[in-house]
């Protein structure tokens, strides 16, 4: 069995819009409850492993009784909020995560609920939601009636859209493609990737820096407004919009880019780089965070997985720069301002297009071992 999320736009009734805005609430508040009462046993029991883990989870159907309007939504997104909790407590103790945090009205909105008794479904333009009833959606693709609804996610941007997540379940054989066209791709800062066929970059347009002058001066705009005043929501209203539509863009433009590759290859090879590492250590946030290339890496991923292809990962330390494509030699000092990779068998070539080539050989030397 394989999951598969369809995301679109809902249109709520005003009435529909205060229930949304209480059910965030209402899950927040949930969380954050129990997440107090975890805290108070963590520091109780902290030194008593044993003892903590035997400690039994709160459950919202706790602060019901207390709280009389969580009753008013649905309960089986506060359910999910508890489940939400567990699991980053679990990843805690697993030391796969940091202890969790407190939600925040300014953090994403959302919650999800699950399908019990046919309490959600898709109707002509409208979605059957728990408490909500009808809710008219913008439906821009269908569903395959393979999938089946296991649960949908309701957010809400800070522009004030609304959008639904549907998580569908449906039966998928694995396939595997026998692998003819292999591509590597090595990062760029400047155009997302070059690849190893002909040195060809994605040309990433870079729309953050595109909108960077725009977006300073909407947000010193806001900065002078009076907080809280009609005309400061008017203003950061604009600066969320601009952050929106770049958002928008960037996702649109990976989508396309990746959707290209898997296409056209049965295999990328890319380097498992550590982003985060690399925008602190060299300097380069803005640039990595508007490239976005570990989103990137995760659309590529799981539409060469749907197709029965492969995404290699090759281990970051490889010396894929620093290596001569044409003869294999290695060379020690090769510094970032060099983007002209010349070795002395006589071999020029662009230096990211060297990188690619020799990651594509790295990962078919890999692919022979599997």
């Amino acid at each position: 069995m394989a999951n598969k999320a369809y995301k679109f736009r809902l249109y709520p009734t005003e009435e529909q819009e205060q229930l949304l805005a209480k059910t965030f609430g209402c899950v927040r508040f949930v969380y954050n409850k129990m997440l107090t009462e975890q805290q108070e046993t963590y520091e109780k029991y902290k030194d008593d492993k044993e003892t903590l883990k035997k400690q039994k989870f709160p459950t919202p159907a706790k602060y019901k009784k207390e709280f009389a309007w969580l009753k008013e939504v649905d309960s089986l997104a506060l359910a999910n909020a508890q489940i939400n909790l567990q699991k980053a407590y679990t990843n805690f103790f697993s030391g796969r995560a940091e202890f969790p945090k407190f939600k925040n009205r300014k953090a994403r909105q959302s919650y999800t609920t699950n399908v019990v008794n046919g309490n959600i479904m898709l109707l002509d333009g409208y979605i059957k939601l728990p408490k909500l009833k009808l809710v008219k959606i913008k439906q821009h693709r269908e569903i395959p009636s393979h999938h089946i609804i296991k649960s949908c996610t309701v957010s809400r941007t800070k522009t004030g859209k609304y959008y639904v997540s549907i998580l569908t379940e449906y039966e998928h054989p694995p396939v595997q493609k026998e692998v003819q066209a292999v591509v590597g791709l090595d990062f760029s800062m400047n155009g997302l990737f070059v690849d190893s066929e002909k040195g060809k970059k994605a040309n990433y347009p870079r729309f953050y820096r595109q909108a960077l002058e725009k977006l300073a001066k909407e947000q010193r705009i806001l900065s002078r407004r009076k907080k809280g005043s009609s005309r400061w929501h008017k203003q950061r209203l604009k600066v969320a919009k601009l952050h929106e539509k770049i958002a928008n863009q960037r996702k649109d433009f990976l989508h396309k880019e990746s959707h290209k590759l898997v296409k056209r290859y049965d295999c990328v090879v890319i380097e498992d780089l550590n982003m985060k590492g690399m925008s602190q250590a060299l300097h380069f946030g803005k640039s990595v965070a508007d490239n976005a290339w570990g989103m990137f890496t995760t659309f590529l991923g799981y539409k060469l997985e749907e197709q029965g292809k492969k995404l290699i990962k090759i281990d970051k330390w490889f010396p894929s720069s620093k290596t001569c494509s044409c003869c294999g030699q290695v060379k020690k000092s090769l510094s970032l301002s060099e983007r002209k990779f010349r070795c002395d068998c006589g071999f020029v070539a662009d230096r990211d297009w060297n990188a690619s080539i020799n990651i594509k050989r790295e990962g078919l030397r890999l692919l022979a071992l599997i």
